[in-house]
């Protein structure tokens, strides 16, 4: 009995602290332990759902957060960044792998997609009775951003399933569907996590519309969402049919810079408007802060992975630049960093989704299939849109390198490779270069993490295994 009056004070403030931000977005959200009285009109059910998207901006999930999120420590944990003595010091320990239970790595970001999924399954539970002329929408809203949360999680705390042969059977996630905050669930295997994410998308497809409002998921961002899942599981015929469903055209060229400095949406699916009055977040800060000559770096472009950017690529400018502190140069990371009206604020909208995922997700199914003509087509969607002179014509395993060479530069500094290196069963190696423009300076202290070992999925917070006993822990900690 103590144990749950604790989760529900412990739950109680958690809500109340976001509702006296979040009460200020000019997109309100609910927010309150549910009650039948406060899921009543339409209006509602749409500041509820509201609530649930608010959860992403936060920074241990989209909003940057030195402690790491979703926004940053996939590149963080892998081989994109190199650690900047410069900086503060932000996510030294997440950087070289030096976590245990008790150190509560991305603890954040566990805790916080937990309490974006109980918003999710309120709004779930309180809809059984509503007939309101939105249910359908916001249900599907609801059920897609539940899914995404678990995905999230579970690309952290677990193995991917392609990532080994006995991945489907290891420790998955808690796949929460309820509201009642006093249950303890168990840890499901990573192939039924995988099924119940699945599952969460198919069923949003149903009531989510084709358009929707700035800020909301549509049938475009569940259908890549779907296309992901599928990638990640090995289901390549069906992450090909969810990505050939995605009817977003890839940004082209000369909209590539300015989708980064907000001046265009071209190419982005999903993402959340960070000007709202009283949503106070900077996502570009956890890459650098101050200006181009007065830069202090938290983190600068891996000096082997700044050399895979050709001259002709259009992301070299919108994804890099070339900053300074004294005589200090740095390639640093524009992207999230810098805004339309050439400020280096780091103030700039969150771009969650992008189409060029779909396109990325078929060449490389389609590979994995053996159809390599589909694959090419695929990959040159995106290739003919990012270079003034595109490679193409590869074959074999030439052909399967460059598909993820081109995801790699392309999702560079946005929420996928660690996930990917992961899934494709490779080790991390960082090469001793330092932080500075030319390779030299200081390297990262942690340059390699072999396969298999057990920090590519991060333990369970200890403050959640206290909490509930049925967690178990992951091996090796």
């Amino acid at each position: 009995m103590k144990k749950i009056i604790y989760k529900i004070a412990v739950l109680t403030l958690v809500i109340g602290g976001f509702t006296s931000c979040d009460s200020e977005l000019d997109q309100i959200p609910f927010d309150a332990l549910a009650t039948s009285q406060s899921y009543i009109t339409v209006a509602d059910y749409e500041n509820a759902a509201r609530g649930i998207y608010s959860s992403l901006t936060n920074g241990s999930l989209y909003g940057g957060s030195d402690a790491g999120g979703m926004l940053d420590a996939p590149d963080v944990l892998s081989d994109n960044v190199t650690f900047a003595t410069k900086g503060r010091g932000s996510r030294r320990n997440l950087h070289n792998w030096q976590y245990s239970a008790s150190s509560e790595p991305m603890s954040g970001l566990y805790e916080r997609t937990y309490q974006m999924i109980f918003r999710a399954n309120t709004l779930l539970e309180q809809s059984a009775t509503f007939e309101g002329s939105n249910k359908e929408k916001v249900v599907a809203e609801a059920k897609a951003l539940r899914a995404l949360g678990h995905m999230n999680i579970a690309s952290f705390f677990a193995k991917i399933p392609t990532q080994s042969a006995d991945a489907n059977g290891s420790l998955g996630v808690a796949y929460v569907t309820s509201a009642d905050f006093s249950i303890e669930p168990a840890r499901l295997t990573v192939g039924a996590t995988y099924d119940l994410i699945v599952q969460d998308l198919k069923d949003a497809l149903e009531g989510i519309p084709a358009t929707n409002e700035a800020g909301r998921l549509n049938k475009d961002g569940v259908n890549l969402l779907l296309s992901r899942a599928y990638l990640y599981m090995g289901q390549w015929q069906n992450s090909i049919d969810a990505a050939n469903a995605v009817t977003t055209a890839v940004a082209p060229r000369n909209a590539i810079v300015g989708v980064w400095e907000d001046v265009s949406k071209s190419g982005v699916i999903f993402w959340i408007d960070v000007d709202p009055p009283g949503l106070d977040i900077s996502p570009g800060v956890t890459w650098s802060q101050f200006g181009v000559n007065t830069l202090v770096p938290e983190y600068v472009v891996s000096y082997p992975f700044f050399q895979l950017f050709a001259d002709d690529d259009i992301r070299k400018d919108a994804y890099t630049f070339q900053g300074k502190n004294g005589a200090l140069k740095f390639n640093a990371i524009k992207k999230l960093f810098a805004r339309e009206d050439g400020q280096f604020a780091g103030r700039v909208d969150l771009k969650i989704l992008r189409a060029a995922e779909a396109k990325l997700n078929i060449a490389e199914a389609e590979y994995n299939l053996g159809n390599e003509g589909a694959a090419r087509i695929a990959l040159d969607a995106v290739r003919t849109k990012r270079y003034t002179n595109p490679p193409s014509g590869e074959t074999g395993t030439a052909l399967r390198d460059a598909i993820r060479l081109e995801r790699r530069l392309e999702f560079a500094f946005e929420s996928q490779r660690f996930f990917d290196l992961k899934r494709w069963s490779l080790p991390i190696v960082r090469g001793s270069f330092g932080d500075l423009n030319d390779g030299s300076g200081v390297p990262s202290a942690a340059q390699n993490l072999q396969l298999g070992n057990e920090k590519f999925q991060l333990p369970i917070p200890q403050t959640a295994t206290d909490l509930n006993p049925n967690l178990q822990q992951n091996p090796g900690y």
